[in-house]
């Protein structure tokens, strides 16, 4: 034991440690541990650091080394590791067996030598001379410089694309090769970063490590976390250098960005149309391939959207109109629509052509216009009867009269339709209250046509047709 204490006190002096005597006993509780630094940091003669250096492959921490598989997880927080020694070493961290702490931060280290190489975050010894932020060692501070001069000398053979530091290379050049060596042992998914893997685990295990000390929410990501804490502050870090907008995302930033630049980046390949944001190619793709993964539970119909499944059952199963116009008093089931509504009070065309001065209240008709007027676009072409449609909802509307399909059965009679409107009109046939008043007399009718023919006969004017007062 005395030999074994005595070689450590030499690796202890090989780093530099300044009182030996407390050093022998550091290191040596840290030997109960396994802790042992990698074996390629250093060379060393005695045979208990030819023990380490046969024993020892863990290359995980350290900065050099490239990203390998790491077959060693940690059931507390799913790291992973690539030796069984280094996993151990790391569980200290969740047992409180760390030996040595900063006495500016709090953080705790494994072994002295650790301890000595953060204190350096804390001095001036690798200290920036651009932004004065403080580094652990000359390699990092190294790193650190590039962001500053924007040098980036690691170069990827196939692209060209150019990274600061030699693991971003790496992990790049999979996107190329198509390499993913971290497998996911509960399912057939794979991965070209390890850290992808461990975030991944968590869809299994249900694991939600961050949580909001401000509400009852967690998170499966550390990065969700950070961003879900802005929601309380109201933080908006992401400013646009065009416009005043702030932004509590990166990613939300940079789709803003595009509104400026008109830049679509993201293409369809089966058609001319192009996007600013990929999540809209998902949703466009549909159009294509007829997709509709969102079902209502109540009816038989189906959505290329999710928003569209929820608004759908606002509008046709749901009784509540919650939303009333300021003008003319009429209520509407969704916000969307009495925003539609209002602009028939205001007069307000919000749509502009970019070809010529035309400006139009609604998008259709600008869609429309630029089809038929500066052949813009793609018509959508019925292939029954070549019959040409700007929007593909009045298509499948078409297409459902040539077939005969009525999706839309009244619950009070046989009866069905094609469209949901169709429905809503019929179902006025059952009731027996009259729904539509006549702003002029006061006079009830059953359906918003007859009350528009009622006041062109007795009142010998035009009227809005959507100004009538609903009454439940």
């Amino acid at each position: 034991m005395l030999g074994l204490v005595l070689g450590l006190g030499l690796k202890a002096k090989f780093f530099g440690l300044e009182t030996q005597a407390v050093d022998l006993v550091i290191i040596s509780a840290c030997f109960a541990l396994d802790n042992v630094p990698c074996c390629t940091c250093y060379t060393g003669k005695s045979s208990f650091e030819a023990k380490i250096e046969a024993d020892s492959n863990d290359v995980t921490e350290h900065p050099h080394h490239d990203d390998k598989p790491r077959p060693y997880l940690c059931t507390v927080c799913d790291k992973r590791f690539t030796t069984k020694g280094n996993l151990n070493r790391h569980k200290a961290m969740h047992t409180g067996g760390k030996l040595c702490c900063c006495t500016q931060c709090g953080k705790r280290c494994a072994n002295q030598y650790q301890l000595r190489v953060h204190m350096n975050v804390h001095s001036s010894k690798y200290k920036c001379t651009e932004c004065g932020k403080c580094f652990r060692s000359s390699r990092a501070l190294t790193v650190h410089r590039r962001i500053h001069s924007g040098e980036k000398p690691f170069e990827c053979t196939d692209c060209s694309k150019r990274f600061t530091i030699s693991g971003e290379l790496v992990v790049h050049s999979r996107i190329h090769s198509g390499e993913k060596p971290y497998k996911c042992h509960e399912c057939d998914k794979a991965f070209s970063v390890s850290g992808h893997l461990n975030t991944h685990m968590r869809v299994h295990t249900g694991d939600k490590p961050y949580k909001c000390h401000l509400c009852d929410k967690a998170f499966s990501q550390s990065g969700d976390l950070s961003r879900h804490m802005r929601v309380h502050t109201g933080d908006k870090p992401y400013k646009c250098h065009l416009c005043d907008k702030a932004f509590s995302q990166s990613g939300h930033l940079s789709s803003h960005i595009r509104v400026h630049t008109g830049d679509k980046p993201y293409k369809c390949h089966l058609c001319d149309k192009a996007f600013s944001q990929s999540g809209y190619i998902t949703t466009h793709m549909r159009v294509h391939t007829g997709d509709k993964p969102y079902k209502c539970s109540l009816c038989n119909r189906s959505f290329t959207q999710s928003n569209h499944l929820q608004t759908h059952k606002q509008y046709f199963h749901s009784n509540r109109r919650p939303y009333e116009c300021p003008y003319c008093g009429k209520l509407f089931k969704i916000n969307a629509k009495l925003k539609l509504h209002v602009r028939i009070h205001t007069g307000a065309k919000p749509y502009s052509c970019r070809h010529c001065s035309d400006r139009f209240m609604w998008r259709k008709q600008l869609k429309r216009h630029l089809l038929k007027s500066h052949n813009e676009g793609t018509w959508l072409i019925c292939d029954i009867c070549q019959k040409k449609f700007s929007f593909s909802d009045d298509l499948e509307v078409h297409i459902r009269r040539h077939k005969g399909v009525k999706p839309y059965v009244c619950s009070e009679c046989p009866k069905s339709f094609c469209t949901g409107y169709e429905l809503k009109t019929h179902h006025f046939t059952h009731l027996v209250v009259k729904h539509f008043c006549c702003g002029f007399c006061g006079k009830y009718f059953k359906h918003k046509q007859t009350v528009l023919r009622h006041f062109r006969r007795r009142h010998g004017t035009t009227a809005c047709s959507d100004c009538f007062t609903w009454h439940c």
